[in-house]
């Protein structure tokens, strides 16, 4: 079970996924300095911002169990595809709120400055970056288990 490629891939995406919560996504430097992380929104920044903090909490931490139950079903290949796009499109809902939240902190912080905002990505962002490749190739070690499955069933 975690001989297989794969494993080693979904293990160290659920890694990258733990991670995340831990470091800010974001950073913001108005007249003070502001960090966007996980379950601290800004809550005059407006619900969407809000929302987006609160969906990308909760979404990081369901990605890397996911990718460990996702481990523990090396017998039904079928599933773990499954489940593996299922991680991708949770991915991309990661992301995706969480460049939410920050682009609607950048405008409630633009609006009540008349200062520049100067704002960048923070290390929870780019500990998120890898975790589609070793999906991808997590993916690809399962199909290779299944040609290599239904080579034997033809013996």
């Amino acid at each position: 079970m975690l001989a297989r490629a794969q494993s080693l891939y979904l293990l160290i995406a659920a890694l990258l996924a733990f991670s995340s919560t831990f470091f800010p996504f974001w950073h913001f430097i108005a007249e003070t300095k502001y960090l966007l992380s996980d379950f601290a929104p800004l809550s005059t920044a407006g619900i969407i911002h809000v929302a987006g903090i609160y969906i990308s909490s909760i979404v990081s931490p369901v990605i890397g169990l996911l990718s460990i139950a996702t481990i523990l079903l090396y017998k039904n290949r079928t599933l773990q595809n499954k489940l593996i796009l299922v991680l991708i499109l949770l991915f991309l809902v990661d992301v995706l709120s969480g460049l939410g939240a920050a682009h609607f902190m950048n405008e409630h912080l633009m609006q009540g400055s008349e200062a520049a905002v100067e704002h960048a990505p923070g290390a929870g962002f780019f500990v998120l970056l890898p975790e589609p490749l070793f999906f991808w190739l997590a993916m690809k070690g399962v199909k290779k288990d299944e040609k290599i499955a239904s080579a034997y069933k033809r013996l």
